[in-house]
């Protein structure tokens, strides 16, 4: 049994990440308080934390001839939930750091993937496999 894992990230202006991650990503909004909103992140518990003074990094690594963006998190959906969010997302004029594209195509561990940002300018991908059990494939 897999068991859903935890990650709390800071962000400088709580509301509209709030509003991002409930509005835009459509996370269910659990427990709260003035500087702190937990969210079900597809699954997985979010907690954002309001500090001044943060500052995310600015970083790349190469990979497949794009520029992926490091740290970053996001989930792996299936197939069908990373298309649909994906056709949402374009259609309100999302700026993606990396458009949806497939990646590896015909190649072990081909995937869709996408990176966009929150308001906090924290890097998100979202990506589906077309065979899972090629998640950790070598």
């Amino acid at each position: 049994m897999t068991l859903p894992f935890h990650l709390a990230i800071p962000v400088k202006s709580l509301e509209p990440c709030r509003t991002f991650y409930r509005d835009i990503l459509l996370c269910e909004e659990g427990r709260s308080d003035t500087h702190w909103v937990d969210f079900n992140f597809f699954g997985h518990q979010l907690v954002l934390h309001q500090k001044d003074n943060v500052a995310p990094q600015r970083i790349s690594n190469p990979v497949d001839g794009h520029h992926v963006p490091v740290p970053h998190f996001g989930v792996v959906l299936s197939w069908e939930a990373w298309t649909d969010l994906s056709e949402r997302l374009q259609a309100i004029n999302t700026i993606f750091t990396i458009e949806p594209t497939i990646r590896f195509k015909g190649q072990i561990g081909e995937q869709a993937t996408m990176f966009f940002n929150d308001p906090e300018g924290n890097a998100l991908e979202f990506k589906a496999f077309k065979d899972i059990g090629q998640l950790f494939a070598q």
